[in-house]
């Protein structure tokens, strides 16, 4: 009998003689990509926000896993299949007896092992080893008496058959005797996997593009503190997101966004309590909502160009594990709950890059403008609003981590915390628009430590100075948040969430009042299926507008998320 590792041998020498020689296109894997944050990936990882976060996923702008310093931009390859993977890190070789423990114990492994060595008809790993010490089948020889074949088969084709001996003939066709009903049911297999493969590339959508696909709808009522009723909504949102890869390294994202998801009013004009789903091309009906691209330099940088909507929290790790789903429905309800809003000031167009220094210490700096697109005094990339940031982010290990953030930025119109798009996208109006013109300081600090697999904490605290441009004066702006989760609470893919925090306000006196406004949020996620979860919460915002005269609002929410 022949030893296990002939088992391996052959079994390789099925997929990539036999098969691989009848066909040379193999089709590309259905990578689950998952960025990312940090993504990452699973396209892959790099940049899991979708961005890059998790260690496998890719920049995924709106779901990722986890949000460590190792999840920074990792951008995997788009079609990369597994075969073609092995046979890459595999070389020839030339003699049966390079395989170390392989012991022949029959005429057949013999006269195998000849052919083998004269014409190099098996491909084998570099260190030359098969583990194991099952004796192989019939089926399992005849795969690579049949690569040995396909081998002399080309020989002869181009008119090398002086090479191939008249003894050697005698062996394959004594072999081919012995082994014929292997060798058939072999090839009936072969030629069925060649059919199966080659509707497979007829009917891909592309070799160097993945769908991904998320719809949402959600039922939402504003029980108290809405000033514009109390009616129960139901809204929508669907995005379909191209990802595509030039280089196996590098990831394009255009995404295609519509919905008729809109904001609840709460009193005074505040952005407070704005949920993930409400972030909808319902401005000027753009479907073409994001498109970025990320692609590596070297072995130490990720790089990162936001051409349509970029923002910070794109490539930055955010150190909100699994609460942050950037503007995505996956996790937490609020853009709030998801990350410290000092990731939310300025947004646009920009680049942006990740530096690592070790696996564990993670240099991010980055430039947003608002006004990119126009030629207009007070405008363009350089003279109209726009962002700069840099963050130093360190996880001594995959269970901890701390972020560093300062974010420079000037905005002439709209909100301060706004991604670019002018309207709040959290805190109170106080603190979102103090001065026609600032240019705004702000300071950040970031912090997660996982507990148990099954329990995690996370929080953030932020500054934000705002000078008046235009007069006088100046605004303390402050926010800050700790929050709770519980992966697989109650069986694996859920996620239960608890967040406590005050939104960005302004400090001081500032009109009509100067009151805490607290924000307190709990979610569970129930995922259905790999592809449907259910997640019903509740967001209490306490004196909203920073007005204790104010009623607190207290929104409900199920929101059901497709993702395919």
């Amino acid at each position: 009998m022949f030893n296990r590792s002939f088992h391996n041998l052959f079994m390789e020498s099925m997929i990539l003689g036999a098969t691989l020689l009848a066909s040379t296109s193999a089709y590309a894997e259905d990578r689950n990509l998952v960025v990312g944050n940090g993504t990452q990936t699973n396209i892959s990882t790099a940049l899991t926000k979708r961005t890059l976060r998790p260690n496998q996923t890719p920049p995924f702008k709106d779901n990722f896993s986890e949000t460590t310093i190792a999840q920074t931009p990792k951008i995997p390859a788009i079609n990369s299949d597994a075969s073609a993977q092995q046979t890459n890190s595999m070389s020839q070789v030339t003699s049966v007896s390079q395989f170390s423990d392989v012991q022949p114990s029959d005429w057949a492994f013999g006269a195998l092992q000849s052919l083998v060595e004269r014409y190099g008809c098996i491909a084998g790993y570099p260190n030359s080893t098969y583990r194991g010490n099952r004796a192989i089948t019939r089926y399992e020889f005849a795969a690579g008496l049949n690569a040995c074949l396909s081998r002399i088969n080309e020989l002869i084709a181009t008119a090398t058959s002086d090479l191939v001996t008249k003894e050697d003939l005698t062996t394959l066709q004594r072999l081919q005797a012995e082994f014929s009903a292997e060798l058939s049911t072999l090839r009936g297999r072969v030629d069925n996997l060649e059919g199966r493969t080659a509707e497979l590339e007829a009917n891909q959508f592309s070799t160097t593009t993945k769908l991904v696909g998320e719809a949402v709808f959600a039922v939402t009522n504003a029980f108290s503190g809405s000033v514009n009723g109390s009616n129960t909504v139901f809204q929508d949102r669907v995005r379909l997101k191209f990802i595509s890869s030039f280089t196996g390294k590098d990831a394009l994202y255009v995404r295609l966004t519509g919905g008729n998801a809109t904001t609840l009013k709460l009193p005074n004009g505040t952005g407070e309590g704005l949920q993930t789903f409400n972030l909808s091309p319902a401005n000027n009906n753009d479907f073409l909502d994001w498109l970025a691209y990320y692609f590596p330099i070297g072995d130490k940088i990720d790089a990162y160009v936001g051409a349509v909507n970029g923002v910070f929290f794109d490539f930055i790790p955010t150190l909100s594990p699994y609460l942050d789903s950037a503007t995505g429905a996956g996790r937490a309800l609020t853009e709030f709950a998801s990350s410290s809003p000092i990731y939310r000031i300025g947004g646009g167009a920009g680049a942006g890059i990740n530096y690592k220094f070790s696996d564990k210490v993670v240099l991010s700096l980055g430039y947003l403008a608002g006004d990119h697109a126009s030629p207009q005094s007070g405008s363009g990339l350089f003279n109209g609003q726009y962002g700069a940031i840099a963050q130093l982010a360190w996880n001594p290990n995959n269970n901890s981590g701390i972020g560093l953030t300062y974010l420079n930025a000037y905005q002439n119109r709209g909100a301060i915390f706004d991604i670019g798009s002018g309207g709040a996208i959290v805190g109170t109006a106080q603190a979102n628009t103090p001065f026609d013109q600032v240019i705004t300081n702000s300071y950040g600090a970031e912090a997660f430590y996982k507990f148990s697999p099954k329990v995690a904490i996370n929080g953030f605290f932020g500054y934000t100075n705002a000078k008046n441009l235009a007069g006088s004066g100046s605004a303390d702006i402050w926010y800050y948040a700790l929050g709770l989760a519980f992966p697989d609470l109650g069986k694996q893919g859920n996620l239960g969430g608890i967040l406590v925090g005050a939104e960005p306000y302004r400090g001081g006196n500032p009109a009509p009042a100067n009151d805490l406004s607290l924000h307190i949020e709990g979610f569970y996620k129930y995922r259905l299926t790999d592809n449907i979860a259910i997640t019903p919460g509740v967001i209490w915002i306490t004196a909203p507008g920073q007005n204790d005269d104010n009623q607190d609002a207290v929104i409900g929410t199920v929101r059901t998320t497709f993702t395919f």
